[in-house]
């Protein structure tokens, strides 16, 4: 096991949802790609330019870098890639708060840890369980269950929970440079897909709202689940048990799974997110890999490699050796969050 895993393995277990409203993030009016600065909460200087430049040649007709359509594959990993992912992960504040939810259908949780220690507000004596208890409270609260029921628990939770920080829901803490090369991207011709550590459930509770993206374009780590059909009601029951950890060496496994093709665009943050870009470099066209590097403190937070969140080790000294692309966050973006604006 990778050192840092443990957290993210939680975040395999569950994933975010949004209320139906407008999406609360600044969108760019695909129309208005080209006519507009594309990337405006970027700013001018090398990494803009690669992109732009990059996007240019692969869809130029009689270039030389020139990709079709049908191969146009973009990546993108979730926690801290396109949303903020400290100071904990949205998906194990999920996990504690159903469990607090979960409590009063089983009262030997008053006594059994790490379930007590969750219901006594204790987070540090959860995390000394281990991996084991991580994971027995993360299918606790999200297995057994039918993938529609849980669902709307994560939509509900999504409503009231609020990012410690900003004070403000978690789909709205969605950094606006990401959501503009989102739309930038598929205006000219790409595919864009989400590659997360995450629930696949968690994600389409809420995901499409949020970026844009449709349900059957989200990838994510998955658990066990079964067929039903009790009184002609058919659906999915979500069973304990993983059949994929969408992290590491998961994420090329759920690209070619899903998608059947290597991305020639791949964003992540984190050596979670090493495998993903090691495969889109292997693409036989050419290809961006670009890792979100958390160097802004006053805006967000700074950090890479020694954080038990979103940790960015090897991967930083592999995109520096191989002259991948980093969005250096405190340099590179004039805008965050479009709230700060």
């Amino acid at each position: 096991m990778k050192k840092h895993s443990i957290l993210f393995f939680l975040c395999i277990l569950t994933l975010v949802a949004s209320c139906k409203k407008e999406p609360r993030v600044k969108q760019i009016k695909p129309e208005n790609i080209g006519v507009l600065d594309p990337l405006p909460s970027w700013n001018d200087g090398k990494t803009k330019n690669d992109i732009i430049a990059f996007v240019k040649n692969v869809t130029t007709e009689g270039n030389p870098d020139f990709v079709p359509v049908e191969d146009r594959i973009a990546t993108f990993d979730n926690d801290g890639t396109l949303w903020s992912e400290q100071p904990l992960y949205a998906q194990l504040r999920y996990v504690l708060d159903e469990i607090k939810v979960l409590a009063p259908e089983h009262p030997e949780w008053k006594t059994t840890e790490p379930f007590k220690s969750v219901l006594e507000g204790n987070v540090e004596a959860v995390f000394k369980s281990g991996k084991e208890g991580i994971v027995k409270m993360g299918m606790a609260s999200s297995t057994n269950i039918e993938s529609g029921a849980f669902r709307e628990s994560v939509k509900k939770w999504m409503v009231k929970a609020k990012h410690p920080r900003f004070n403000r829901p978690y789909n709205e803490v969605i950094y606006q440079p990401m959501i503009e090369l989102l739309a930038y991207l598929e205006t000219n011709g790409f595919t864009n897909f989400i590659v997360t550590g995450s629930d696949i459930d968690f994600m389409r509770a809420w995901a499409t709202e949020t970026y844009g993206i449709p349900s059957h374009r989200i990838i994510g780590s998955m658990v066990e689940t079964e067929y039903d059909n009790t009184d002609g009601k058919a659906s999915i029951i979500r069973l304990k048990g993983s059949v994929l950890a969408d992290r590491y060496n998961g994420k090329p496994i759920g690209i070619y799974r899903h998608i059947g093709k290597k991305p020639i665009f791949a964003a992540g943050n984190s050596d979670g997110d090493l495998e993903m870009l090691h495969y889109t470099d292997t693409n036989k066209y050419p290809s961006i890999k670009l890792f979100v590097h958390h160097t802004d403190s006053v805006r967000e937070w700074a950090y890479d490699r020694n954080s038990p969140i979103g940790g960015l080790n090897e991967g930083l000294d592999e995109a520096i050796a191989k002259n991948w692309t980093i969005a250096d966050m405190k340099n590179d973006w004039n805008t965050i969050f479009s709230f700060q604006k």
